[in-house]
């Protein structure tokens, strides 16, 4: 099963959902008017790492200009609730979609609290302003394969698989996949066939847990023991095997 959400007359609707807590949507209106070069280092207890010099800009959280102005605006309000920003996107469009994902800090999110971050980021955004045009704003919980936007989020999900891009190419390659290792300073360590490698977090683009049995588990589990799982919301739990990229 998968989460979603649709506005009819400017009220959200929401569905049950086992990958991710429904997003909730409103509408809204703004205003009218060098590549690094790669070495081998062992570490004590682990396989070979393989570190990487000069660092890269960090902009999982927020990636345009214009991302991080709104995460800016938004971010204190967001946090004087009880959150954390995990991600924010502005995605143009015929009407423009200011995406936020939104999580506690020992997780778990629920619809009425992404109503609450709606109605706290709708107001503070009519006050400020930022975007021009008319825009749809939609607020949701990372979901299970989440991205992974902080050098915290590495260590709290090591030992699960994730896909990692780096801004510019390591070794001829800019794709990554392997099992997370947890972080080292300011390195996400993960292991991958070669052995295990070390990625300093400011060069990362994009990072995402990938979709396993296992971790749709660990998801149940961890919903479960904090009381907010209903198991009578879910006839069974079915998983898709595709192709993927790497």
């Amino acid at each position: 099963m998968t989460g979603g959400s649709h506005s009819v007359g400017g009220r959200p609707e929401t569905g049950l959902a086992v990958a991710a807590v429904p997003a909730y949507t409103t509408f809204n209106s703004g205003a009218p008017g060098s590549k690094p070069g790669a070495h081998r280092k062992s570490l004590t207890g682990r396989a070979p790492v393989f570190l990487l010099s000069e660092p890269m800009s960090n902009t999982l959280i927020a990636k345009s200009a214009m991302d991080r102005r709104i995460a800016e605006i938004i971010t204190p309000v967001i946090e004087d609730l009880g959150f954390e920003v995990v991600r924010i996107r502005l995605m143009s469009g015929k009407t423009p979609l200011l995406q936020i994902m939104a999580d506690r800090a020992d997780g778990g999110i629920e619809v009425d609290d992404c109503a609450e971050i709606s109605n706290a980021v709708s107001a503070i955004m009519d006050v400020e302003d930022p975007i021009l045009d008319a825009y749809t704003l939609e607020v949701s919980s990372p979901g299970i394969d989440r991205p992974l936007t902080r050098l915290k989020d590495f260590d709290t999900y090591e030992g699960y698989e994730a896909k990692l891009e780096t801004a510019d190419l390591i070794d001829g390659r800019r794709r990554f996949r392997g099992v997370l290792a947890g972080i080292e300073e300011d390195e996400v360590l993960v292991n991958v066939e070669e052995g295990t490698i070390g990625l300093k977090f400011d060069w990362l683009s994009d990072a995402k847990l990938v979709l396993t049995d296992d971790l749709i588990r660990e998801m149940l589990r961890a919903r479960k023991a904090a009381g907010i799982l209903n198991e009578d919301a879910f006839d069974e739990i079915e998983t898709e095997t595709s192709g993927e990229e790497d």
